[in-house]
């Protein structure tokens, strides 16, 4: 990535109240700019008119679970490397290790303190830049 700078994240979460606390967090806190919707499906119509540069996915939604709406992301041209982050509840081992090994860089599991996640976010972004050789 070298010197590209996080700008743009595009977030899904089926909870209401996680998905505003989140997108507030990211935009007031972080200062990113945030596409917030509520369903897989709504996602992937977002994606190619916002064009992230990082997306983060809630891993149960009841249209599209996380795995399958990157998949989806995955499939769709110029998306099939954007760096993805799930967002879960998930507590179970197995679960998370279902996660970790898909194409998403990391996962953040709930509860999460809002007043961090851009931190987090951000430390996430920084160690994809490390790997790519950045700065």
């Amino acid at each position: 990535m070298g010197v590209i700078e996080l700008q743009r994240i595009l977030l899904a979460d089926d909870e209401p109240d996680i998905l505003e606390i989140s997108r507030i967090a990211l935009e007031t806190v972080g200062g990113y700019e945030v596409a917030a919707c509520e369903s897989g499906t709504r996602f992937l119509q977002l994606l190619v008119d916002f064009d992230p540069d990082l997306v983060i996915i809630d891993a149960l939604m009841p249209d599209m679970n996380g795995l399958e709406v990157l998949a989806a992301m995955r499939r769709m041209d110029g998306f099939e490397t954007t760096p993805a982050v799930f967002l879960t509840g998930l507590v179970l081992e197995r679960d998370l290790r279902d996660l970790r090994q898909s194409s998403a860089v990391d996962v953040v599991t709930k509860p999460f303190d809002p007043m961090t996640l851009p931190q987090r976010i951000q430390s996430i972004w920084k160690a994809l830049d490390a790997e790519c050789g950045g700065s």
